[in-house]
């Protein structure tokens, strides 16, 4: 018998609307509600609002080299100031990626790590069988998560929540009341796109989404939606792109990996660079609107080189764009190559992160 779909708090407002609901990562979510490029343009102009509840968070607490924490990840904890956060990658003993991840520095003495949701329980045996003191607590049950994203995001943030709000940098945030209740507003996203993340008590989340969904400049997004724009700006999926067979090397994603500090996984990486990757990672563009799927194989004079891990139809650039694992030597800009999947075929070109360069992200 399948095992029964988790379903955040916010499950039957989605239903209310409508939504195409699926699975993902074990969670019932919503995949769309008018259509994924309705829902991708809005966000690219305006402001989307995504669920995701789903995403787990832990809390550490204690000193962070006595712990062991500052040892657990492949960036360093001690060194990110409070008040901001720091991406990177929990790895396995042969530098695989188990997850990525985002720490927040909460305090001198204390720090909340975000983790994906499939990736949760074995993301939190890993870390806690690494530490050696600290209070290490699973905190995701009761952490509500809110996104929204898009240009116009700040305004609408600002006018429910006061001016605060405009003065958090990129990749900062901040601690405030926002329903009565103690939440954390990052400015942080997964989209290109100027956005806050929110996390607050689980049972607030529902409030929340119906506040923000009064301001006419906000509408909901799936994750359709959210998949379309993430890749338009280059960012991997796990689960697709990296994995637990995948290392950062490999992924093109090493300016996250800090091999001058102790981490489990260093030592392998240390070995890959020193004898070279048998593969990495390339983005390419296909020359028509078609659009690359997850699987399809990639193809260099006739010979097939590699998979695509990512696919979709862009619609800020009017055609298919995709990532993908091939040899080192065919990741130059301008390299051709040919995607095949039994009856379909079409011609693509590796090119260069990321494909759409004029989100609000900085703005």
């Amino acid at each position: 018998m399948d095992k029964q779909l988790d379903k955040t708090p916010l499950c039957g407002r989605h239903e209310a609307l409508m939504a195409l609901m699926a699975p993902f990562g074990g969670w019932n979510m919503p995949i769309q509600y008018e259509g994924i490029i309705a829902e991708h343009a809005w966000c690219r102009a305006k402001a989307a609002l995504f669920d995701i509840c789903h995403m787990g968070e832990f809390l550490f607490e204690g000193n962070f080299a006595a712990g062991g924490l500052e040892d657990v990840f492949t960036f360093s904890v001690a060194t990110i100031p409070v008040g901001r956060s720091r991406y990177g990658f929990l790895l396995n003993e042969n530098g695989g990626i188990i997850d990525d991840l985002i720490v927040f520095r909460m305090a001198d003495d204390k720090a909340m790590i975000v983790v994906n949701a499939a990736t949760a329980p074995k993301d939190f045996v890993a870390i806690k069988g690494r530490l050696k003191g600290g209070t290490f607590t699973d905190i995701s049950a009761k952490t509500g998560k809110l996104d929204i994203q898009g240009p116009l995001s700040r305004d609408v943030m600002v006018k429910a929540f006061g001016l605060a709000i405009a003065a958090i940098p990129y990749f900062r945030f901040t601690t405030m009341n926002i329903l009565g209740v103690e939440a954390i507003v990052s400015r942080t996203g997964y989209t290109g796109e100027l956005g806050y993340e929110i996390f607050i008590p689980s049972d607030k989340a529902g409030e929340l989404w119906d506040l923000l969904l009064k301001d006419e400049r906000v509408r909901p997004a799936g994750l359709g939606a959210r998949d379309m724009l993430r890749l338009e700006v280059g960012y991997s999926l796990y689960g697709s792109d990296i994995d637990e067979d995948t290392t950062p090397l490999e992924a093109g994603l090493e300016g996250f990996v800090d091999l001058a500090k102790s981490f489990v996984g260093k030592d392998a990486l240390l070995r890959q660079k020193e004898q070279g990757v048998g593969r990495r990672k390339a983005a390419f563009e296909v020359n028509s609107r078609r659009s690359p799927r997850h699987h399809f194989d990639l193809c260099f004079s006739g010979e097939s080189v590699g998979t695509v891990t990512s696919g979709v139809f862009s619609p800020m650039l009017g055609r298919g764009i995709g990532l993908g694992f091939v040899r080192p030597d065919l990741t130059t800009v301008g390299t051709p190559l040919t995607i095949i999947h039994e009856r379909v075929s079409m011609e693509a070109t590796v090119c260069e992160l990321p494909f759409y360069r004029d989100g609000s992200l900085r703005s």
